[in-house]
This record gives structure tokens, sequence and C-alpha cells, in this order.
């Protein structure tokens, strides 16, 4: 092939594609629209109606029991404040459940039987000596020792929960041997009934 015949084939190269690059695209094919709706000012058809609800019988909550001097208060609060659960006192730095401390456990395990759907936590208490920290752990110990004595006498222990405040929150504001024992404590709450 000599260079006037590649030259003229490019160039017939170069007007078939100038012709398709420049040739007339296909009009864009109109889709038919959607009818009109025939009544634009109706409103959207009622939702059923919900089913009635089934009629369910009152609750009649049981009688209160008979708790040492009377009845009990109806609500958590009432019952919380009233004593009904009594304390267990601890000695400095111990956690050993002493003699009065297993009669109130006693009188508590009581209660529990005769009120069989309570929850209690117990609340491991200290003094103000000591640091945070060890006071956290003897708070525990003495909570953990409470629920041990009321499981050993037959209470599930999943009705009863433990925590502890270690000296965070005194019953006794004193600085005194008088108060402090008083914070040495298990203290019982009722948390469902």
């Amino acid at each position: 092939m000599t260079a006037r015949q590649t030259t003229q084939l490019v160039a017939a190269l170069l007007v078939a594609v100038t012709m398709v690059a420049c040739a007339k695209k296909p009009a864009p094919v109109a889709r038919p629209m959607p009818p009109p709706a025939e009544n634009t000012n109706a409103l959207p058809p009622t939702p059923p109606v919900p089913p009635r609800p089934v009629d369910e019988p009152i609750p009649v909550p049981p009688e209160p029991g008979d708790i040492r001097s009377g009845a009990l208060p109806e609500d958590l609060d009432s019952i919380n404040r009233s004593g009904v659960l009594k304390p267990v006192f601890f000695e400095l730095d111990s956690s050993e459940v002493s003699g009065s401390g297993q009669q109130a456990l006693q009188e508590n395990a009581d209660l529990m039987r005769k009120n069989a759907s309570w929850q209690v936590t117990i609340e491991g208490h200290c003094d103000e000596r000591g640091t945070a920290e060890y006071n956290l752990a003897l708070g525990e110990r003495r909570a953990v020792a409470a629920r041990a004595y009321l499981v050993s006498l037959g209470i599930p222990a999943e009705r009863v929960r433990t925590v502890s405040y270690g000296k965070e929150f005194p019953f006794e504001p004193g600085h005194d041997e008088a108060a402090w024992s008083k914070n040495r404590r298990a203290h019982f709450v009722l948390t469902a009934k």
C-alpha cells in the first residue's frame, strides 16, 4: 500500500467516524401518564375499628398479714419505714452474725415465710472509720452473711439480694462509738411484694 492509499484510507475512516458521531439520536419516547383520579377530594378509607379489650377481673390484693403490732401498710415505702424487717448489727471490723443478729434474722425469716412473694435487698453498712474500699468489702461480707443465714433458715436465695454501701450512707451522723455502732449493720429493704 502506498502512502497515498494510506492517507485516503485514514480520511475515509475519519469521515465514517464523524458521520456516526453526528448521526441523529432517536427522539425519546413519551411514556403515557396514568389517568387522573376520579375524585381528588375523597377521604382515605377509615381504618378498621380496633378490637374491644378483654374484660379481665380486677385483682384483689391479699389481706395484709398480722405483723407484730397490727396489719401491714399497703405500699413498700410504708412497710420499710415501719421497721417491720429488723436490722442486724455487727461488732467493729466483723461480719460474724451475733446471737441478737440471729434472733433478728429469725424474725425476718418468719415474716418472709408468711409473705411468700416478698423480695428483699440486704444493704451492708459500716461506720466511717477505714478506707472506702475496705468498708465496701466489709459491708458486702456483712450483707452476704445475713443472706446466708436467711437461706439456712429456708428462705429461697432468689428472694434475697445484697448490696454494699460501705460507709457512704450512715444511719447515724455522729462521730462517736454510739453512732458508729448503729452504722455497722445489715439493713433490710423490701423491694417487691
